[in-house]
């Protein structure tokens, strides 16, 4: 008989949490709704002789994300707004854990080291708008995997 994923083991987007860490202070992020970070490989192409395709060298990576927010903190415009008032940028981690206590695959913890910020809703409003929300684009230039999940246990 085929094995399969059991539905137990998918991991609820709602199960988890997520903490910043700047000058050395950490802080809960509990008005996160969405957040994604990605890593993509740079890459040279490569002709050879011989060879009429072209050929693909990776030579580093790029990290970059995007966070859906709800309009409740300040801390992220008080960044900007020091950046555009001193000209001091601002570096933080941003730790995150999924882990969902339905699922047997255990927990994952991933840091983003290094983010910066690349855009801030420096003020909003919106009469359609049962919870304002906002959209926090930023980079990051290293990670830390601090726990992997565990393989799942398939059914049968």
């Amino acid at each position: 008989m085929p094995e399969f994923l059991k539905a137990q083991d998918t991991i609820s987007g709602q199960e988890g949490r997520a903490y910043l860490t700047h000058n050395n202070r950490n802080y809960e992020m509990f008005y996160i709704k969405t957040l994604e970070a990605s890593v993509e490989k740079n890459k040279s192409e490569v002709r050879t002789l011989g060879r009429r395709g072209v050929q693909h060298k990776s030579t580093g990576w790029t990290g970059s994300g995007t966070m859906t927010i709800y309009y409740v903190t300040s801390f992220f415009r008080q960044i900007m707004y020091d950046y555009i008032k001193s000209g001091r940028d601002a570096y933080f981690d941003v730790t995150v854990t999924n882990e969902d206590p339905s699922s047997t695959i255990g927990a994952q913890t991933v840091t983003l080291k290094g983010v910066n910020l690349d855009s801030v809703v420096m003020a909003s409003l919106d009469t359609e708008s049962e919870a304002l929300e906002e959209e926090v684009s930023f980079t990051f230039d290293d990670v830390d995997m601090g726990q992997s999940f565990q393989e799942p246990t398939l059914g049968i």
